[in-house]
Parts: structure tokens; C-alpha cells; sequence
């Protein structure tokens, strides 16, 4: 006994399968224009053409995985603002390592210490 109509039931199964399997996946959203995952409000100073602010605005913008690292200002204390990031990285944990390594990079070639610690995350996504 040969099963012709079960096959094509069975093919059409599948098919069906098939389709509602791959409309559930979906390419991933870019991540421009979001903030990320923000840990504390990032120090930018006060001028907007501020290289500080300039690498915030441009790791609002990035597509990719991106963060952004600042030292912690006191503003009766500190009287700069250092800062790293990096944009469109493979990972988030790949940025954020990169962000940070470029602000402490910051603070050794400034040679300078701030009273309110080193460089920390800000944002990163």
C-alpha cells in the first residue's frame, strides 16, 4: 500500500512549519539614536564643541555596540573632564573595555588624578 496522500499533507505540513518558523526572526535593530544602558549622567562639559561632547553625541548616533567612559566630576574639586569611547565594536563588552582603556589613557597622558576616582562606563549599548 503506497501513501499518496499523506505526502503531499505531510510536504504542506512542513512547509507551513517553515514559514511561521522564519517570520518570527527578524534582522537587528539598529541602536542609533539610543542611549544604551546608562549607569550615571555622562559629564560633557559645558561647550558643545568639547571633544567630550562631540564623543557622546557621536556614540549616541553609532549603529553598533558602542559605549562611552568619563571620569566622575566634582565640580569643587575637579576643574577637567576626561573621557573615551567607542563606537560600533563587535559586542557591548568589547566597547565598554575599549571606551575605558581610552579614558585612562586620557588620565596618564594628562598625568592627572581626580579626586573623585578614575574613569568608569557611562553608557554603552
Amino acid at each position: 500500500m503506497e501513501l499518496k496522500y499523506c505526502r503531499g499533507a505531510a510536504a504542506l505540513i512542513l512547509a507551513n512549519l517553515l514559514i511561521f518558523a522564519t517570520a518570527g526572526a527578524s534582522p537587528a535593530e539598529s541602536l542609533a539614536g539610543s542611549k544604551g544602558d546608562v549607569r550615571f549622567s555622562a559629564t560633557r562639559g559645558s561647550d558643545p564643541k568639547s571633544e567630550c561632547n562631540v564623543a557622546y553625541k557621536a556614540y549616541i548616533a553609532a549603529g553598533g555596540h558602542s559605549a562611552y567612559a568619563t571620569t566622575f566630576y566634582s565640580r569643587v574639586v575637579d576643574l577637567y573632564i576626561i573621557c573615551g569611547s567607542k563606537l560600533n565594536a563587535p559586542s557591548q563588552k568589547a566597547a565598554e573595555d575599549w571606551a575605558l582603556r581610552a579614558c585612562q589613557a586620557g588620565l596618564k597622558k594628562w598625568k592627572v588624578k581626580t579626586a573623585s576616582g578614575g574613569c568608569a562606563i557611562a553608557a554603552s549599548k
